[in-house]
């Protein structure tokens, strides 16, 4: 593993620095549609695990469910450290860093998920790798890793297998939720438990896209009977069920013809035909920012509209924007002021942290005093409760 590393570290002196956005590998043929498969973009050096918390510090990646993933890095603390670290012992299969996820021997689980660089297309043929090394500190071992293609985003508040959920209405005030499993299109073969503590095994398997596919989620999506779990008397049985590190994630079209462009598309994101170019004054929504309950951390689920819109600033390099918080109704209005300001300012850093200049931003908070809809419905005060940036100077 050393050798490898070493190896890795004369290719980047050979190659260079490749950025966060930079996504032909070596091989030019092959183009990977995930973000940061690798985990090595990060916002700040993992402290600790913790069995509530939230996976906020990984580029792009993030949990679906309130099983709590964790990231592993060589700059992180003794908790998390690489390779030595609270769950085990293990260098990267590739970089300096990887993430880690419960698969159980019985009903918790943790997952992994991120958005795709683009929509897969029908008949598109898909081939998802990546690699699992089982903490020595696990009971046992599992077989079904696998990952789950989907058009929607899956979430859910369960710190269980992660299930699909539709609601049918039986009457007019009666509804019931009809629950099933999901059925991942890549699966690790359920006679072939990853046992591996030493090295990596890779997961691997192709399907052909039936379209608008455009989230990848990783884990387990099996009970523990239907799991292939194996106790490993060569395990420390510390930790209640298997665990294993991930990393080195790679979605690949096999009939794609490269260059296979992402969907940070800046003008169809921004513009509309009511406004079809930038000028100063101009103020636009960020759709697809999230932030964790009554606080003002940017979760993961952000990455790809903070993206689009750290691309918007690399195209106009003497764009000035002021990033403004607002909320919705409910509260005080000094906790609106507040917590509007916080958020805004939380954006802000987030894009100082990614290399934009500080000069370039203000940032502000207007509470609940700029409504955009309605503080009356559920629908309205989520339209209300937004991220804005307007742009101050081209």
């Amino acid at each position: 593993m050393r050798r490898l590393r070493i190896l890795a570290a004369l290719f980047s002196i050979i190659w260079g620095n490749v950025s966060a956005q930079d996504y032909m590998t070596a091989d030019s043929a092959r183009v990977n549609l995930v973000f940061n498969g690798s985990f090595e973009e990060y916002r700040f050096c993992p402290k600790r695990i913790n069995a509530v918390g939230i996976l906020i510090n990984v580029d792009g990646w993030y949990q679906p469910t309130r099983g709590s993933a964790d990231y592993f890095n060589s700059c992180g603390s003794r908790e998390c450290g690489v390779p030595v670290n609270k769950l085990g012992e293990q260098y990267p299969y590739d970089g300096e860093g990887y993430c880690g996820i419960y698969c159980s021997k019985n009903d918790y689980r943790e997952y992994l998920q991120t958005r795709l660089r683009r929509k897969l297309r029908a008949g598109d043929s898909i081939r998802l790798t990546f690699y699992v090394s089982l903490s020595e500190q696990s009971t046992g071992a599992v077989a079904t890793l696998g990952g789950l293609f989907t058009s929607d985003d899956v979430y859910d508040t369960v710190r269980s297998i992660l299930l699909h959920k539709e609601y049918e209405m039986l009457s007019e005030d009666v509804s019931q939720v009809i629950a099933s499993t999901y059925s991942p299109q890549v699966i690790n073969p359920v006679d072939s438990p990853l046992v591996d503590t030493k090295g990596w095994q890779r997961v691997s398997g192709t399907f052909v896209a039936e379209g608008n596919e455009q989230y990848v989620t990783i884990g387990n999506f099996y009970t523990a009977e239907q799991s292939g779990y194996v106790d490993c008397d060569s395990l420390t049985h510390l930790l209640p069920g298997a665990y294993y590190y991930i990393d080195d994630i790679f979605v690949e079209c096999l009939n794609c013809q490269p260059p296979v462009t992402d969907d940070l598309n800046v003008d169809s994101n921004y513009l509309t035909q009511e406004q079809p170019s930038f000028s100063v004054g101009n103020t636009f929504v960020l759709k697809d920012i999230f932030f964790e309950f009554d606080k003002s951390t940017v979760l993961q689920q952000s990455y790809f509209e903070l993206m689009r819109l750290i691309s918007l600033l690399n195209t106009y390099p003497s764009m000035r924007i002021e990033i403004g918080g607002h909320t919705d109704a409910h509260g005080a209005d000094s906790y609106n002021q507040r917590l509007s300001e916080q958020r805004a300012k939380a954006v802000a850093d987030y894009l100082v942290s990614k290399g934009v200049s500080e000069s370039r931003l203000q940032f502000k908070g207007y509470g609940k005093t700029r409504p955009i809809d309605t503080n009356d419905t559920e629908e309205g005060r989520a339209k209300n409760r937004r991220v804005e940036f307007k742009i101050l100077s081209l």
